[in-house]
């Protein structure tokens, strides 16, 4: 009885611990999100830089570093992060996440690969690494600066 009641306490805090991920910003939302984000996660800003045809913001948490990039209308395009956990896809991804989700729940799950590129119409999310160090990064084609290559986004 008393082991039942450990596994039971511990699927509860995982599941609470598993929703109440950082909240971050939404592909293809305006830059003001950017900010209402890092005051919402506590979350540093670690740097800004721009090139020609967009900006990165870089925000710190506590285990993972989140690179927002901004087009030259002040439109997120793509999120990138490096940690050790990934972001919370249903925020990040907001009206592309039931495209993402159908389209990986289609995917079939090949064993011993550590990447994984999602493709939709509109979304392309890629996400590789290993426990302690998980990379990823989600973009949306349509609203790639022109000239702009998707490698550059890490």
């Amino acid at each position: 009885m008393k082991r039942t009641s450990s596994v039971v306490l511990l699927a509860c805090m995982t599941a609470v611990l598993a929703g109440t991920g950082p909240a971050l910003a939404t592909l293809g939302q305006k830059s003001d999100s950017v900010a209402r984000d890092r005051r919402a996660l506590a979350a540093t800003q670690k740097s800004a830089s721009s090139t020609a045809a967009y900006t990165i913001q870089e925000l710190a948490l506590d285990s993972t570093t989140i690179r927002e990039y901004l087009n030259a209308s002040g439109i997120v395009f793509a999120i990138a992060w490096k940690g050790m956990i990934h972001p919370d896809f249903d925020t990040i991804l907001g009206n592309y996440a039931n495209e993402y989700w159908t389209a990986k729940r289609a995917t079939e799950r090949k064993h011993g690969r550590k990447g994984l590129r999602i493709v939709t119409p509109r979304v392309v999310v890629e996400t590789w690494g290993h426990m302690r160090d998980l990379q990823g990064r989600a973009y949306l084609p349509a609203m790639l600066p022109e000239g702009v290559n998707v490698d550059e986004i890490r």
